[in-house]
């Protein structure tokens, strides 16, 4: 879900964060877990090209966001998988400063408040008080002093929906799963057969997981599962808490959600029986 408009350009000063700019985004999440992005040299944003594909709605709060922030319109760093309507900015100002901010600008169309792990923080936008959601902002820090800002339209085209199996023996109703099989791109499932499973992402993070038993292995030892993992029969039914075990961050996205595992992002919506 992304959006560009065009803004007045505005001076880029060199600085070291620039050059950290990619690296940083990459923990962008409003689940963030703290995962260390990849220490891989990048080139410096380039101002973003305008484009007609932005929402009404996304674009006149980008506008806001960008004049509260006195922001620079930057490419969005391609790790985070944002939609073609996205607005990423530079802002000259740490996170702790610009929430009350950005809140501030928008204040009476916002639904709730910041949420807010590790290093980054969520907000949902409405365009007008009382109206629909619209757009929602990401706030990442780069350091103490520098952030990117991310605006994107809060109904971006859907993912497909899960699809959703008989209710199976051992789920918690009203908690939220995914299948295993909705998880490709991100985490490979395997069955070890006898309910076993085994959990793996492209970084190399392993998780051994029972059918039933909230009790889980990793390479540094026993955790546990927020819920026991379940099956249909086919199908591991693995509950979406549990994914932190594994490293990934969780990311609103309108009515569906942005799994990340490392460089890796896939969008899906939850099974909640």
């Amino acid at each position: 879900m992304s959006l560009y408009l065009n803004l007045p350009h505005l001076s880029f000063r060199r600085t070291p964060a620039r050059a950290m700019l990619l690296s940083g985004a990459m923990s962008l999440g409003a689940l963030t877990l703290g995962v260390a992005p990849a220490q891989t040299a990048t080139p410096a944003p380039k101002p973003a090209a305008s484009s007609t594909a932005t929402t009404q709605a996304a674009s006149a709060i980008a506008i806001e966001v960008s004049a509260a922030v006195k922001g620079q319109i930057i490419s969005c760093p391609a790790t985070l998988k944002l939609s073609p309507r996205a607005v990423c900015l530079y802002a000259p100002s740490g996170v702790a400063s610009l929430r009350p901010l950005i809140a501030g600008k928008l204040s009476g169309r916002t639904a709730g408040s910041w949420k807010t792990s590790g290093k980054a923080s969520t907000l949902l936008v409405s365009q007008k008080a009382g109206g629909p959601l619209g757009a929602f902002v990401l706030l990442s820090a780069l350091n103490d002093k520098e952030s990117l800002v991310v605006v994107d339209a809060a109904q971006a085209k859907a993912a497909p929906a899960a699809t959703r199996p008989a209710t199976p023996a051992g789920v918690i109703r009203g908690q939220p799963y995914v299948l295993g099989r909705d998880l490709a791109g991100v985490v490979g499932v395997t069955s070890q057969g006898g309910g076993n499973y085994r959990l793996t992402t492209e970084d190399g993070s392993v998780l051994a997981v029972t059918v039933g038993r909230k009790a889980a292995q990793t390479g540094n030892g026993t955790v546990e599962l927020p819920l026991a993992p379940a099956t249909d029969g086919t199908n591991l039914i693995f509950p979406l808490d549990g994914l932190r075990s594994l490293g990934c961050t969780v990311t609103p996205a309108g009515t569906n959600l942005t799994v990340a595992c490392g460089a890796d992002s896939i969008g899906l919506r939850p099974i909640v029986f």
